[in-house]
């Protein structure tokens, strides 16, 4: 066998033209890859050699069958065969020598594209290359090249032609690769036959290797697929039975492999392995789902890349639940033409869908692009209300700037891999949320004049549909914990007596949740504009202080400062005609929170707007865990009461200088068994009242694990009203027209509440982007392109010189 082997190579490299066709097959790598502006790795600026993975596939399929071509043809046409038949070995020994030395030469041609990895590793400043996911997606490179080779082999073991043998080759490659993904998009097999029909192909299993994903059932196929053309080139069709017995074996292995499959994810961050409780929540999902994913066609290239993200991850699902799981692409620009496609881009909009405006300029024709799209998708159930996905994401990265000076500008790139560090999460949530039997039951508490007008009206939609969400009046009852899974107690202003902190103490007791959104303090924007320019905060007196003290956690009587934060029109001097100068400047009451990363709430969240906030102390309670959830950047400050609401604050001389206080806590979570605030501090009448009013008897302390959310900035929940356009969203200013992450960070909150711990575990993803360093590759262009075209070539001639020199030395002895 290993003769064989060696005839195969020593026939491929004694001439030259074994070394041509390699070569010519690098100096296509390189040209397409580096050169060339569609497709150039440089350009692109990411660390990653996926674009030669997903075009790998093609120039093999003109390398490969060029290579084996010869195999049997010539043994045939020169009537060595015979020779070879003589010899003591067997037709599978045969078989498989010419294989490993035909597999040899393809690799011959790959081991150089090497150099491509290790000089994009080097000019990566962030992340670097991720070896990892490298290594797997070579794994596929040659697990589909042995393919290709066996299939070469098979065709060439056919006919005594060589150019015949080439083309079949070719044709036949292309059918296993493509062509049953082609036979899947036929109208016939939509109704979830598709799926199985597009795994009966090459390159629905060597895309999850490409992305540096082993799983057994693909590696399974591979080496399916080696056998069945091995066997074919054996007994050359004959031999039918025991051909057909093999087939049956292998088709019952990679069904079994195809229900119980295996994987080893080789990615850094595990980007590609679904989180356990993902597959479980996936796997249980019994009422057929539909998702409609609009993002496609000629769009940004950060918004392809979420594209292809998100398309991956819904074949994961569709694989785990086939028969729960569709999912189709919709592209409006494609379906609909002039008013038809406005009418659709009104009717998604309606539905909520986010609809982005992007502008670009076209360098051909120096042209402004302008057209809309559609990052999001639609997940529809039968009956039910569909939930709508935005595939971007509320973590907003930003290039380095100056806080007080520079507007920020976004690093698209940074927050396009935000948004794929949350798609699991998102689509998880929504599948979870169509399929659920238990809806909760969440209550807006009021009673304490807590507000229920406009400014409200964000928080209700947010979570109206996806809850049974109800109004209760605390001075009517008390709140049954085992009806309410969780409370919503927002700006209260006024005062809460001993039996409305007693009701709550015992809902709490019972287990039931509450969102505590307390302002400490009276500070409003309207006020300041209603004075001179200045005014003192006062406390509202609420009477809260001993409830949230026994539970766990202080909010301090002070106001928070912070240098980042919202930036509001103010009148910075006067024009000679004695007009107002009006610039938008930093305002540190309003400042952003940042989210405590070891949190699935706040994992992956944009920044948080507040509008006076006070800091909060946590107390040390035995039994009770107590997370930070948002807290204030590093340069913050505390105004201890009586607090001054100034509108020049942080402008004066030397004032800037008292920012040194950091990361102050602004929103606390306790999680626990509480004790209660009134044990042996009630009447016997009392404990008959409680009896009497909630059939069950004072509890001292919890039954059952409960959760409190405490912010010290009520305004966060809340949303602003502008005169022309009603109701802002939640989380959002005029002056900045920019949404902030607080209605993520709420409808987070309440599905941590109110859902199982595991339908948050997704959010834990991080996704690290791998970056080229744009002054490294400007700088060093010309020389790269040199190494990375010519660099292969050069690889490729110091193997031709260690060969023949190991021939001559041979043939001198």
């Amino acid at each position: 066998m290993w003769a064989i082997c060696k005839k195969e190579w020593a026939q491929y490299f004694n001439g030259l033209t074994g070394y041509l066709v390699i070569g010519f097959y690098l100096i296509v790598n390189g040209l397409v890859l580096f050169i060339l502006p569609n497709f150039n790795v440089l350009d692109a600026g990411y660390a990653s050699l996926q674009v030669y993975f997903d075009f790998a596939p093609w120039f093999l399929l003109l390398l490969v069958p060029a290579i084996t071509m010869h195999s049997f043809s010539d043994e045939y046409k020169q009537g060595t065969y015979e020779i070879i038949r003589t010899l003591p070995i067997s037709p599978l020994q045969l078989v498989i020598g010419k294989f490993i030395g035909n597999l040899f030469i393809v690799l011959i041609a790959i081991l150089p594209t090497l150099l491509y990895a290790f000089t994009l590793n080097a000019l990566s400043d962030i992340g670097g290359i991720d070896f990892g996911a490298t290594a797997g997606s070579y794994f596929g490179l040659l697990f589909l090249a042995a393919c290709y080779t066996m299939i070469g082999i098979y065709v060439s073991s056919i006919t005594k032609n060589n150019l015949v043998s080439l083309l079949v080759s070719i044709l036949v490659c292309i059918l296993l690769f493509k062509g049953f993904h082609f036979l899947s998009l036929m109208p016939a097999f939509a109704n979830g036959t598709d799926f199985y029909i597009s795994k009966l192909g090459l390159e629905a299993h060597y895309i999850n290797m490409s992305k540096g994903l082993l799983t057994a059932g693909d590696i399974l196929y591979f080496c399916s697929i080696l056998v069945l053309f091995a066997i074919g080139s054996v007994e050359n069709i004959k031999g039918k039975v025991k051909y057909l017995i093999t087939v049956g074996v292998l088709l019952m292995v990679n069904v079994f492999f195809s229900f119980y499959n295996f994987q080893l994810d080789l990615t850094k961050e595990k980007r590609y392995s679904i989180d356990d409780s993902t597959q479980q929540i996936i796997a249980s999902v019994n009422k057929p789902v539909k998702v409609h994913l609009y993002l496609g066609g000629d769009i940004p290239p950060y918004y392809k890349n979420i594209a292809a993200v998100t398309a991956q991850l819904l074949d994961r699902f569709k694989q785990i639940n086939p028969k729960a799981i569709s999912w189709t692409i919709e592209v409006p620009s494609e379906m609909y033409k002039n008013d038809e496609l406005y009418k659709f881009y009104d009717s998604l909009s309606k539905r909520g869908l986010p609809i982005q405006r992007i502008q670009s300029e076209n360098g051909a024709s120096d042209k402004r692009v302008d057209q809309l799209m559609i990052p999001g998708a639609l997940i529809e159930v039968e009956g039910q209300s569909p939930i709508v996905i935005d595939l971007r994401s509320s973590k907003k990265y930003f290039k380095p700037y100056n806080i007080v000076k520079d507007i920020p500008e976004e690093d698209k790139e940074a927050s396009a891999n935000a948004a794929i560090a949350l798609l699991e999460y998102k689509f998880t949530q929504a599948i979870y949320l169509l399929n659920r039997t238990v809806v909760p039951n969440i209550a807006y508490l009021t009673g304490n004049g807590e507000p229920v007008n406009l400014t409200v009206n964000h928080l209700g939609e947010s979570i109206m549909h996806e809850y049974n969400l109800a109004v209760f009046d605390l001075k009517k009852g008390f709140p049954n914990a085992q009806k309410i899974k969780t409370l919503l107690i927002v700006k209260p202003t006024q005062a809460f007596t001993e039996l409305d902190k007693l009701k709550l103490d015992q809902y709490v007791m019972g287990g039931g949740n509450i969102i505590w959104a307390i302002d400490k303090l009276y500070a409003e924007y309207d006020s300041l504009q209603k004075t001179s320019g200045s005014y003192t905060a006062f406390d509202r007196s609420l009477a809260l202080d001993d409830l949230l003290f026994k539970y766990g956690a202080r909010i301090n009587s002070n106001l928070v400062q912070d240098l980042n934060c919202a930036k509001l029109p103010m009148v910075i001097g006067k024009e000679e005609n004695g007009s107002p100068i009006i610039q938008r400047m930093p305002w540190p009451y309003f400042p952003f929170l940042n989210g405590n990363e070891q949190n699935p709430i706040v994992q992956n969240l944009d920044r948080v707007l507040t509008y006076f906030p006070s800091s909060i102390d946590t107390i040390a309670v035995a039994g009770i865990q107590k997370t930070i959830l948002l807290s204030t950047d590093s340069n913050s400050r505390i105004l201890s009461s009586p607090s001054l609401v100034d509108m020049n604050s942080g402008k004066r001389e030397g004032e800037l200088e008292s920012f040194q206080k950091k990361h102050l806590a602004v929103a606390v979570l306790l999680e626990g068994k509480f004790s209660s605030l009134f044990s042996n501090r009630l009447t016997a009448a009392m404990l008959d009242s409680i009896k009497a009013s909630t059939g069950n008897g004072f509890l001292a302390k919890g039954t059952t694990i409960s959760k409190q959310v405490i912010l010290s900035d009520a305004d966060i929940l809340t949303n602003q009203v502008d005169v022309k356009r009603g109701p802002l969203p939640m989380g959002m200013i005029p002056y900045e027209e920019y949404q902030f992450a607080n209605h993520d960070f709420f409808v987070n909150t309440i599905a941590y509440l109110n859902e199982p711990s595991s339908l948050l575990a997704s959010r834990q993803k991080e996704q690290i982007l791998r970056l080229l360093n744009p002054q490294k590759v400007e700088e060093n262009r010309i020389l790269l392109q040199i190494i990375l075209v010519l660099g292969p070539l050069f690889v490729l001639g110091l193997f031709y010189l260690l060969w023949t020199g190991y021939r001559k030395r041979q043939f001198a002895n």
